[in-house]
């Protein structure tokens, strides 16, 4: 494990982010935008391990090592982990980054949340103040990313997911306030969850705040996301290109907003009737070629109350999204 200044990953992580030869500067965005960004829960929005110490780890033992440690920290991934199957608790007051274009985690997943328990109400230990950011998620032995037990600004930004056993992000059991942005997902089945099931009302009811927005949902056929509870849900500017089941599939009493995205070859590119109870969905200024109608209805809590965003020009979000999602770009 390597220890180097914080100061000199201020210019990528602090207000100074840069971004590759040709990406859209949006790519490049030091801080989230959305349910992320919100003051909420004693938390001033999510900047994770800002402040504390940076380590560069390049084996599973630093690695997991460090992303458990106590306090703020930035942690830095240097090159392919390769980690033995399970899921990796990661603790609060975290960055975990990736080097480059090609570093990351095979044969794991990051767990950030408490252990599943029955409680109802946000614990004063809940895991907070997360993010995972430019990161390779591949094989993973369950899910990619968890979050889960009231869980609550975590920003999930830029990384290349696929080839998991489970889910490559879930987010459920009350977590809330946050963002999915910029990530390359394909080449996996069950995409996003979020809600843990149809009975999890009691820990889910007021939660899972959780924005997506420019993502690349890469022939992944189902979860695009798949939601329960949550109101609102706020979808805008993704790229979704060959999804062979559903796009967005809102349920079981759960809002939303679906604007500015760009729906390709996908069959059902929005359903608010998917499987069990119905959800809501606000359909707006979407694009959709050689895709099927929305299917949308009910009503949603406008996400404009929350925070401000600017939405892309949906004709371009192809374009923007295939250039600037994924690794390597911040």
């Amino acid at each position: 494990m390597r220890r180097t200044s914080a100061l000199a990953l201020a210019a990528v992580l602090v207000g100074g982010a840069t971004s590759v030869a040709g990406a859209p500067a949006s790519a490049a965005e030091a801080a989230p935008v959305g349910f992320a960004s919100v003051t909420a829960l004693g938390q001033n929005g999510t900047t994770g391990g800002a402040g504390g110490p940076e380590v560069t780890v390049s084996t599973a033992a630093d690695f997991t090592a460090a992303i458990k440690a106590d306090g703020p920290r930035v942690v830095r991934v240097q090159g392919m982990i390769t980690l033995a199957p399970g899921m990796y608790d990661v603790s609060s007051d975290k960055t975990v980054i990736g080097v480059g274009a090609s570093s990351g985690i095979t044969g794991g997943g990051l767990n950030i949340g408490l252990p599943v328990s029955s409680v109802t109400a946000p614990p004063a230990n809940a895991v907070h103040n997360v993010i995972i950011r430019n990161l390779v998620f591949r094989n993973a032995s369950d899910d990619s990313i968890n979050v889960q037990m009231f869980s609550h600004h975590v920003w999930i930004d830029h990384n290349d997911l696929s080839a998991g056993k489970d889910g490559l992000i879930d987010i459920k059991r009350g977590s809330s306030y946050v963002t999915v942005s910029w990530n390359h997902t394909h080449h996996h089945t069950k995409n996003m969850l979020l809600g843990h099931d149809d009975s999890n009302a009691a820990q889910d009811t007021g939660y899972l705040k959780v924005t997506y927005h420019h993502n690349f949902f890469d022939r992944t056929p189902q979860r695009n996301p798949r939601t329960r509870f949550g109101n609102p849900v706020h979808v805008f500017n993704n790229y979704f290109v060959a999804n062979s089941d559903t796009g967005v599939a809102c349920q079981n009493k759960s809002g939303c907003w679906v604007e500015g995205n760009y729906f390709e070859n996908v069959e059902e590119p929005m359903t608010n009737s998917y499987s069990g109870p119905k959800g809501s969905i606000v359909e707006r200024n979407n694009v959709y070629v050689n895709s099927g109608k929305p299917v949308v209805g009910g009503s949603v809590e406008d996400p404009r109350g929350y925070y401000p965003y600017t939405l892309d020009t949906p004709a371009n979000v192809k374009a923007l999204v295939t250039q600037g999602a994924g690794t390597g770009k911040i």
